[in-house]
């Protein structure tokens, strides 16, 4: 099962956080938004197909995250987990820990904002740049 979600890059995108990545709906950004790599997202947590919350409600889902930015591609492998509500009306958050709240969409995953290459974070610093996060479950 695959969803692609489109997003724009941001003049104060920094993508410097250790444990967590997020794309939002929203248009603004402030420089303290360090897990943001992407806004004017297509879609929140509340957006996706019933079905997809239902797998990724299953501790035993794997999750991929693929993150295509120009000729650039950014992977990040996380898990489902049963206490997901995914109901975050703007925001979708993986994360490297076990936390969840609505804007929740994948645990445990293996890689944060801070490691995504630097010359796919130089082109998100472009307000017209344009990306895909995609999500595929097995």
């Amino acid at each position: 099962m695959m969803f692609e979600i489109q997003f724009s890059g941001h003049e104060n995108i920094r993508s410097n956080h250790q444990k967590t990545i997020e794309i939002t709906k929203e248009s603004h950004l402030t420089p303290s938004g360090d897990c943001i790599i992407g806004v004017n997202a297509t879609a929140s947590c509340a957006d996706l197909p019933p079905t997809m919350k239902k797998k990724l409600q299953n501790p035993n889902s794997k999750v991929t995250f693929s993150i295509k930015v120009g000729g650039h591609e950014f992977n990040v492998h996380g898990r489902g987990h049963e206490n997901l509500v995914l109901t975050h009306l703007e925001d979708i958050v993986i994360r490297k820990s076990n936390f969840v709240c609505p804007r929740t969409l994948s645990v445990k995953c293996d890689k944060a904002s801070d490691l995504i290459p630097r010359e796919m974070v130089s082109l998100l610093q472009n307000p017209n740049t344009k990306g895909t996060f995609t999500i595929i479950i097995d």
